[in-house]
């Protein structure tokens, strides 16, 4: 039973597996360690040969943009790469190594579907290079974000530019000294349907006005040089030819962009997931206390038995739900999307909080990978949507058959 794993899939996801083990996954420590020395949001020369020469093999070997359904050749499905997402979960660096990293992924998608050629030559193909960053700025700090048509940045045209003005915090990635450029979701009206008020605009990462407040922490981490920025925009000037497909379109290129991007969270979450019952199992077998391995003390075998059950069961939804992407209807998508959404985030969340416990003290420890990955986990059941808006989203799409000519809103 292969599930998607086809024929041209099989020897990528090979590969893949094992550059993620042998190559990887041994420098991931040592990459981290080397955030505390000097400036923590530019990279130490040693990070910089760490990820430029994984990334170098990962090119020569044709591991490179898994995500791009625009690419050259043999092109994956979402079912396919979904498999591959899984793996990159299991190490810091996998995902950027082989350039299927978040946010640029997304962004990537937003200027093959939507970019001008013009933003294609100057975003898209460095992007696909892997030689620069970019962030996507959505979320604001005084409205609730989670209702996307409260969003509140202001983009009011004059002449042949956009003039904006206003906050936008949580623009993952935008700490990265290589961010380049930013996707920015603004208001470019306050009157008719309230899904046409917003558009989407290109701004190059130096545009003047751009005033860097803060880097926002999770848990008390800054994830540093990588880093979650909080912006205002004053004033911010661009020529009118950066927005994309023209005003009052920006929730029709969000959906666009934040179904994939859902989907390759819960993918990787599902590789985190693994990862933590692998080093919850090895310590169970490893380490003995009042005369046992702790496997068969208290109810250990218990939640072995239901970490591995959750993640088969949270797998196949995962599958589900890349494989209604696949057939190319969004709307017939979505409410998997949403399911897989709430579940992946919180069984890998659960998992890794039993091998925590499983560690003891050393669990919440820099010695184990496990306390840095509970803090993601922990913000993917907030990140592109709380668990709250994809629950609503299903009971929706589950009551629209019962509720005939009534607003199930």
């Amino acid at each position: 039973m292969d599930l998607g794993q086809s024929e041209r899939l099989r020897p990528v996801l090979a590969a893949v597996k094992a550059m993620i083990a042998d190559e990887i996954a041994p420098l991931d420590e040592e990459f981290l360690s080397e955030v505390a020395i000097g400036d923590r949001w530019t990279f130490t020369p040693r990070q910089t040969e760490i990820l430029e020469g994984l990334k170098a093999k990962a090119k020569a070997r044709e591991l490179w943009n898994f995500w791009d359904t625009f690419r050259d050749g043999p092109q994956l499905n979402t079912v396919e790469y979904a498999y591959l997402a899984e793996e990159m979960g299991k190490c810091h660096l996998a995902a950027e190594v082989f350039n299927c990293n978040a946010p640029d992924t997304g962004n990537m998608e937003v200027f093959a579907r939507y970019g001008t050629d013009a933003m294609k030559e100057q975003w898209l193909k460095p992007l696909m290079a892997g030689t620069i960053r970019s962030a996507y700025l959505m979320t604001e700090p005084d409205v609730a974000s989670s209702d996307a048509t409260n969003i509140a940045m202001r983009c009011e045209r004059d002449g042949a530019d956009y003039i904006l003005n206003g906050q936008k915090w949580w623009a993952t990635g935008a700490g990265d000294p290589r961010c380049a450029v930013h996707i920015v979701m603004v208001r470019t009206r306050f009157d008719g349907p309230k899904h046409q008020q917003h558009s989407m605009i290109v701004v190059p990462a130096d545009t003047p006005g751009i005033q860097k407040l803060r880097a926002m922490e999770v848990y008390g981490h800054d994830d540093a040089p990588h880093g979650h920025m909080h912006f205002r925009y004053n004033n911010v000037r661009v020529g009118a030819e950066n927005l994309l497909l023209g005003e009052g379109r920006g929730f029709e290129i969000a959906q666009g962009r934040l179904g994939p991007g859902r989907i390759h969270h819960c993918m990787r979450a599902i590789g985190q997931a693994e990862k933590a019952l692998q080093l919850l199992c090895e310590r169970a077998v490893a380490r003995q206390a009042f005369g046992k391995p702790l496997a068969q003390l208290g109810e250990n075998f218990d939640i072995i038995a239901k970490a591995r059950m959750d993640i088969e069961q949270a797998r196949l939804l995962c599958l589900k739900a890349a494989w209604m992407m696949d057939q190319g209807d969004k709307r017939a998508a979505a409410p998997w999307i949403s399911q897989i959404k709430v579940v992946a985030p919180q069984i890998a969340l659960d998992i890794t909080d039993k091998a925590i416990q499983m560690f003891g003290a050393a669990g919440v420890s820099q010695d184990t990978p496990l306390a840095r990955q509970w803090t993601h986990l922990r913000t993917l059941r907030l990140a592109d949507g709380p668990d709250a808006v994809h629950r609503r989203q299903v009971a929706r799409a589950e009551l629209a058959g019962y509720m005939t000519g009534q607003n199930s809103s």
